[in-house]
């Protein structure tokens, strides 16, 4: 995929496509981790590592609620 870079005030920003953005749990405000490998003159955008807990923590309050009420929701999912 191509993007093109965007003047931000002094600095640039290329985008990041919606579709992205929902498969990594992002939304705009987020903060991520950018890092640069000169030999490749290759850019990676992943989560920062506080995102990365934010995930995680939150992937284990759902299954922590889910297996509570299990029994419940599967009467709910039935009607």
């Amino acid at each position: 995929m191509t993007q093109k870079v965007l003047k931000v005030g002094d600095s640039a920003a290329v985008t990041i496509p919606k579709e992205y953005l929902g498969e990594l749990g992002l939304k705009p405000g987020d903060e991520v981790s950018v890092e640069f490998d000169r030999k490749k003159l290759k850019f990676s955008v992943g989560l920062s590592k506080a995102a990365a807990r934010r995930q995680r923590r939150i992937a284990e309050l759902t299954l922590n609620f889910i297996n509570r009420y299990r029994k419940d929701l599967e009467a709910l999912a039935k009607k």
